[in-house]
């Protein structure tokens, strides 16, 4: 059994706002210039959130299977979504409370379209 969910997501342009401020900060902390390079490493660093939390629509793939023993079931779980300007659609490894464990893949895209194409056919 598959779901698809349309999310109340965070909007791109709120997404890009939050990526201007977190350089903004960045660059009152350590300097004109070094707020864009310490964000991109940020942002690296913590991709799989980032990306968790700006999808607009999800859709359940099935069960994870682990290669260790976990103590509990993780799920593939394809996501469609926008940050800074670009479409994506990646894999995630999803706890059953919403928490994203991990991203088995990504793909970027220039226009809606293509994005959601690659979306319904994500497996």
């Amino acid at each position: 059994m598959a779901y698809v969910s349309q999310l109340e997501a965070v909007s791109a342009k709120a997404t890009d706002r939050v990526t201007a401020a977190l350089i903004a900060g960045l660059e009152l902390e350590f300097g004109r210039g070094a707020g864009e390079a310490l964000a991109a490493r940020f942002l690296a660093a913590e991709e799989t959130d980032f990306i968790w939390d700006a999808r607009v629509e999800e859709r359940w793939l099935g069960a994870y299977e682990s290669v260790e023993d976990d103590d509990f079931e993780l799920d593939r779980v394809a996501i469609l979504g926008r940050m800074k300007g670009r479409w994506f659609v990646a894999q995630l490894i999803v706890d059953g409370e919403g928490h994203a464990h991990g991203m088995l893949g990504r793909r970027d895209f220039k226009s809606a379209n293509t994005a959601r194409e690659a979306f319904a056919d994500a497996h």
